[in-house]
C-alpha cells in the first residue's frame, strides 16, 4: 500500500512539474488532492495505516533489543528500555515520535 501511494504521489507530482496546460490544470489537479485528502475513507485508512505502524515499530523494538542485546550504543539501548517499560506498564506500546530529535 505505502509503494502504490508513493507512486501516485511521485506520478501526480511528475505530472504538476511536467505538464505545459498551464494554470488551469494545476489548479484542477489541486482541488482534486484536496478533496480527495478530505474524504473520511481516505482519513480514516491513513489513521489506520499510522496505528498499525506504531504498532509494528513498537513490535520491533522488542525484538530488536532482544536480539541485539548490549551491542546497541547507549541512546538507543535507552530508547528500547523504555519503549519496553512503556509497554508493560501500560499493557501497549503507546505512539512514539519515531524519526524526532531534541537536538
Amino acid at each position: 500500500m505505502r509503494y502504490k501511494l508513493t507512486f501516485v504521489t511521485g506520478l501526480a507530482l511528475g505530472y504538476v512539474i511536467g505538464t505545459r496546460a498551464g494554470r488551469e490544470q494545476y489548479e484542477k489537479l489541486k482541488k482534486s488532492a484536496k478533496d480527495i485528502s478530505q474524504n473520511p475513507a481516505v482519513r480514516n485508512a491513513a489513521e489506520s495505516a499510522a496505528q498499525t505502524g506504531r504498532q509494528v515499530a513498537g513490535k520491533a523494538a522488542h525484538v530488536v533489543g532482544d536480539k541485539v542485546g548490549d551491542h546497541l550504543p547507549p541512546a538507543v539501548a535507552d530508547k528500547v528500555h523504555a519503549l519496553r517499560e512503556r509497554g508493560q506498564s501500560n499493557g501497549k506500546v503507546e505512539s512514539e515520535e519515531w524519526g524526532t530529535s531534541n537536538t
